[in-house]
């Protein structure tokens, strides 16, 4: 009796078990992600050198990758509302892999462009497939609770990839930066194979959507998401946020240079924001109730502004609270923006994909305009003033938009 009472009970224990598990997959999936996305940052003045390139160009292969990103964010969604995550998330790490392995052999400039721009296929399928995943798994504070987590992955990939790139993975490999990159590119195809595996105990017990339980590509479904007046709002602030974040991420270790910090002790205090923004996704969204989101994102706006600003000083004090700021607002932003599209009414669950990746189209414009805009502008400038007043600029939009929005949901 008590083998039979196990059995009764295992089921939906294992069930719970099973869906933080899958959760545990998705989270290494993400950090193997942030890994890809900051491991050009902490390399810029090596790869630039090399390859013999200024700030400009340089910014424009680190925004390489979201243009690509553009183009494939919706037929990604596409596809995982179609085949399911299961396969599609294995294909983003393999895919992303490719990217770096591809990066480490470049010869020139165009090759590092190309390289880097692959990752914008395989990236789509990580950020639309994650809280696609995280949804049909959870509910209410549950899931608050579970997109909290999931996005501490990329933070802790970007702070191994900015603290530990200079200090100790270029001195293993005799400061090559190309072995450095095939390191990294190693390490996401192992996250790769441990999704399949959890994945495939996920599929078998009926947790993962089936592949082609997903709704078909229609123009209607599309153009019924995008006449909803609240989406469009959300998808223009989704372009400032990225903007944002992708300019910062890509080019703090530099403007940190530029205040006499060297390669190390930059890559440690380029961490910082991450390593806040840990503890402010594990918190913040849990706050962000449908009744306090937008006064919660108006509260992560000014704390991208107050960054922006204190970035500009040279006294420690005041730029560890500008990094702190920016670690406030850096993941919650883009994790409540996403809450409120997926929770936007009229949003069919079934359409779910679509909408994440046209959230992901639009906010990678801003993605892709970031790190190129920034890099132009501190090349014509000669320093890093007036592009981080730009980054001021795109705050108060922010919370034009923003307001706008509270007035549409009176």
């Amino acid at each position: 009796m008590g083998a039979e009472a196990t059995d009764t009970r295992a089921p939906a224990e294992a069930d719970t078990s099973t869906r933080w598990l899958v959760l545990l997959g998705v989270w290494l999936i993400y950090f193997a992600f942030g890994i890809c996305v900051a491991s050009m940052a902490p390399l810029v003045g090596p790869i630039a050198r090399e390859l013999g390139v200024g700030n400009g160009v340089m910014g424009a292969i680190l925004g390489a990758w979201p243009l690509l990103y553009v183009a494939s964010a919706i037929p990604g969604g596409i596809l995982l509302d179609r085949f399911g995550a299961r396969r599609m998330l294995f294909c983003a790490a393999l895919i992303m892999a490719a990217s770096l392995g591809a990066r480490s052999l470049a010869e020139t400039p165009v090759q590092m462009f190309l390289a880097v721009a692959l990752f914008g296929i395989g990236g789509p399928l990580i950020s639309v497939g994650a809280p696609k995943t995280i949804t049909g798994l959870f509910s209410g504070k549950a899931r608050a609770s579970a997109m909290g987590i999931y996005v501490t992955g990329p933070y802790l990939g970007g702070i191994l990839a900015m603290a530990l790139t200079n200090s100790v993975a270029m001195p293993l490999v005799d400061n090559a930066w190309r072995s450095v990159l095939q390191l990294y590119g190693a390490f996401m195809l192992t996250c790769g194979a441990i999704w399949l595996v959890i994945s495939h105990r996920a599929a078998r017990r009926g947790l993962l959507a089936k592949p082609g339980e997903g709704k078909k590509f229609d123009l209607a479904a599309f153009a019924g998401i995008l006449h909803l007046p609240d989406v469009r709002l959300i998808l223009v602030m989704s372009i400032g946020i990225f903007f944002i974040n992708h300019a910062l991420n890509n080019w703090l270790p530099e403007i940190l240079q530029g205040r006499g910090f060297s390669p190390v002790e930059a890559g440690f205090w380029a961490a910082i924001p991450s390593s806040v923004g840990i503890l402010g996704v594990l918190i913040i969204p849990r706050l962000a109730t449908p009744q306090r989101r937008l006064r919660i994102l108006g509260v992560l706006f000014l704390a991208a502004l107050g960054a922006s600003l204190l970035l500009h000083a040279t006294a420690p004090g005041f730029l560890l609270t500008g990094l702190v700021l920016q670690g406030i607002a850096r993941g919650s932003m883009m994790t409540v923006a996403v809450l409120l599209l997926m929770e936007t009414p009229h949003v069919p669950p079934e359409r779910l994909g679509l909408a994440g990746g046209l959230f992901f189209t639009t906010a990678e414009i801003g993605g892709m305009l970031g790190p190129l805009s920034f890099g132009l502008l501190s090349e014509v400038s000669g320093g890093f003033a007036v592009p981080l007043s730009s980054l001021s600029v795109v705050c108060v939009v922010l919370l034009i938009c923003l307001g706008r929005l509270r007035s549409l949901q009176r």
